[in-house]
């Protein structure tokens, strides 16, 4: 592969999530992806959380990344989104400490409310009452976590083990529309960026993070994170087929659909480089996390060789502090 005419000249993190994924996978399968992963050097590997969607269903990411953590030594194991709202504070407490402790400090935990209706319809929970919820169950965590007794004076409970990482792994949180981005900023934790809006919604989000951020008297966070939707190859052909299946699919959604270039990565290296560059100027982007086409039937060796490229193309840029 001939090196990329364009080089980054800003440090960048690099995350990815797996470039093939179902809910019916083996443990193997997935846990080649993230030795691949570390061994291309990227920084994280993350993983979703989603409930009664069929194959594409990873209802507990825990789990997975457990069987992760005994397979690689120093990747940052990751969550998008460990939805709070449908779990037992004290048990989601437990199961975060012990992967913090078996992977030897490496979590990073993504927080998430959930937003599909028919989820939260199962779980017995109302979409009105998930943010209140959120914010009470991390409150009970962030205390277990301290090791204060919780519960009640007769019966309280402390949690044991407590996490590697202290006072807790750091928290992220998945954010969509202003309350959830006022959130993020009351809890002063770094806004992960979704990869369905386009860069010019993602300035908006970011300003309003930002002043929030000012407004609760937090610090902006050091990590400036976006999710986007990459693929990289040589072959413009199948450059050209990614794009007319994402805007596909988008109609297919009746969603009103932007250019995919708004809200994707799709490219030679040259072009991905310079792509990156522009988030790094608009938004300040220090950090990327790269996910996979959603698309039905990939060739998951496109993907794979993408994540490579993509690899090879960040680890020339200066390192990050």
């Amino acid at each position: 592969m001939a090196a990329p005419s364009v080089e980054l000249t800003l440090p960048l993190r690099l995350g990815m999530t797996p470039w093939h994924i179902s809910s019916t996978m083996t443990a193997d399968t997935l846990c080649q992806q993230a030795e691949l992963a570390e061994d291309w050097g990227y920084q994280s590997f993350w993983l979703p959380e989603s409930h009664f969607a069929g194959k594409p269903s990873l209802p507990d990411p825990m789990l997975l990344l457990a069987a992760i953590a005994a397979r690689t030594t120093t990747i940052k194991l990751a969550t998008t989104s460990y939805l709070l709202p449908i779990r037992h504070p004290l048990h989601a407490a437990e199961q975060v400490a012990v992967l913090d402790q078996l992977s030897n400090g490496r979590l990073i935990l993504g927080l998430g409310r959930g937003f599909q209706a028919g989820m939260l319809d199962a779980f017995q929970l109302s979409s009105k009452e998930k943010r209140a919820r959120f914010e009470q169950v991390l409150a009970t965590m962030q205390d277990a976590w301290a090791g204060q007794t919780v519960g009640s004076a007769e019966h309280g409970a402390v949690l044991a083990p407590l996490p590697k990482q202290r006072p807790h792994p750091p928290l992220w949180m998945a954010a969509f529309g202003p309350k959830a981005l006022a959130q993020a900023a009351k809890l002063g934790v770094p806004y992960l960026a979704s990869p369905m809006e386009t860069l010019q919604k993602l300035e908006d989000n970011f300003s309003t993070y930002y002043a929030a951020l000012a407004q609760f008297e937090n610090p902006r966070p050091p990590e400036v994170a976006v999710m986007r939707t990459v693929f990289i190859s040589d072959d413009p052909s199948r450059c050209e087929r990614i794009r007319n299946s994402l805007m596909e699919l988008a109609s297919r959604s009746g969603s009103n659909a932007e250019p995919v270039d708004q809200s994707c990565l799709i490219g030679n290296t040259t072009e991905v480089a310079q792509q990156i560059m522009r988030y790094q100027r608009q938004l300040g982007m220090n950090y990327l996390v790269a996910t996979r086409p959603r698309i039905p039937k990939i060739e998951s060796e496109w993907c794979r060789e993408s994540m490579r490229q993509l690899a090879v193309l960040v680890n020339r840029a200066p390192a990050a502090n």
